[in-house]
């Protein structure tokens, strides 16, 4: 094999295609990258077994062959050389030879028969969606997964597609967020769901607005962009039926701006019991105090944040980290805050959706002690 490249342009590819590989892999080979030359193009794989990376780019090829080159010591390589055409050729003996405008550098490859076969897009079903949806809905939901290996599901985005819409949601049981894509042309109704790791590749990925082909089966999930082809394979488990703990009925509406509110949660947690992260809101008509207390190194703070709440005035406990966290994903200028009783989850919403979307957050509580 032997082939000429743009140092910048293999570096942009292999750096997509680093995200698959992994510390500990199960096999030797996959700390390497596939490189497979065929008709002036080089296609690069990159697999944990969870996520394959698949991305391709045009070179110009002397001799057509496959070799698997270790990911590390390559990526540092081309890393460390400015922009300049690189010739890269492996022999028949797996050594791989880079010359650039320095010098040379040897490097010893493995067999690609090794190399695990990556998953065929057997029986799929497909659609199409914009990029920046996608990663909307990405940016929106992952932070919001569980981390616990033993609820599975969640510790994934759980994708529902139900003909013209789709949904990402994600829980850890103490926070929850539900964001809707309308307008789909398709008559699939499916639920998927995909590994975090995975969907922090594709968002990765996606650097530029293109329209994205995502093709599923019983097994694995296809995003296809540009040159390139993401595999996540699936989580296998119920995800649990979250529609059941959004409140239907919250009359109390507060309308704050995101961005004080945000900046105000951040410095009045920095006071907070840093086991609970508890931070006291408490609504009247035109403004809403920020109070927390750590009891034990006698710490507290309140500030005051002009809102409008529509209600008799109230007080409920909230965790400052998981809100913050909400808040900080979110866009708008203004939100609304939409809650029932001190006991029941709250509600953040954007004041106003984008076309065609909606965003829904929900977090529990944290019980106000006497």
């Amino acid at each position: 094999m032997r082939f000429e490249v743009s140092s910048s342009e293999l570096l942009k590819q292999l750096n997509i295609g680093s995200g698959a590989i992994g510390a500990n892999p199960v096999l030797p080979v996959m700390e390497d990258f596939l490189f497979h030359v065929e008709k002036n193009v080089l296609t690069i794989t990159s697999t944990n077994l969870e996520t394959t990376i698949i991305t391709q780019l045009d070179v110009t090829a002397d001799e057509d062959g496959v070799i698997a080159i270790p990911a590390k010591i390559l990526l540092d390589t081309i890393k460390a050389l400015p922009e300049q055409p690189l010739t890269l050729t492996a022999d028949e003996q797996n050594g791989v030879k880079i010359l650039s405008a320095f010098g040379v550098y040897k490097l010893s490859g493995d067999a690609a028969d090794d190399f695990p076969t990556p998953p065929e897009e057997d029986d799929v079903e497909s659609l199409t969606m914009n990029s920046k949806k996608i990663q909307k809905g990405i940016t929106n939901t992952i932070f919001a997964t569980s981390n616990d290996e033993l609820r599975l599901a969640m510790t994934g985005v759980l994708i529902q597609i139900d003909f013209t819409r789709l949904h990402f949601v994600a829980t850890d049981a103490h926070k929850l967020v539900k964001y809707t894509v309308g307008n789909l042309n398709t008559d699939i109704t499916r639920s998927l769901i995909i590994p975090k790791k995975g969907l922090n590749l594709v968002k990765n990925a996606l650097t530029e607005e293109c329209d994205v082909s995502i093709s599923f089966n019983k097994a694995n999930i296809f995003f296809s962009f540009g040159r390139t082809k993401i595999v996540c394979r699936l989580i296998d488990a119920k995800y649990p039926e979250y529609n059941a703990v959004i409140p239907v009925e919250n009359p109390l509406e507060a309308i704050i701006n995101r961005k004080d509110f945000l900046n105000s949660l951040r410095r009045i947690a920095i006071y907070a019991n840093k086991s609970t992260n508890q931070v006291i809101l408490n609504l009247t008509e035109k403004s809403m105090t920020i109070s927390a207390q750590d009891l034990d190194f006698s710490n507290e703070a309140t500030e005051q944040l002009t809102c409008s709440f529509n209600g008799d005035a109230m007080t409920i406990g909230f965790n400052a980290k998981i809100f913050s966290e909400m808040l900080s994903v979110m866009e708008n200028e203004e939100v609304k805050l939409q809650l029932s009783t001190p006991s029941r989850p709250g509600l953040i919403v954007p004041t106003e959706d984008e076309p065609g979307e909606t965003l829904l957050m929900l977090v529990m509580p944290v019980m106000m002690g006497n």
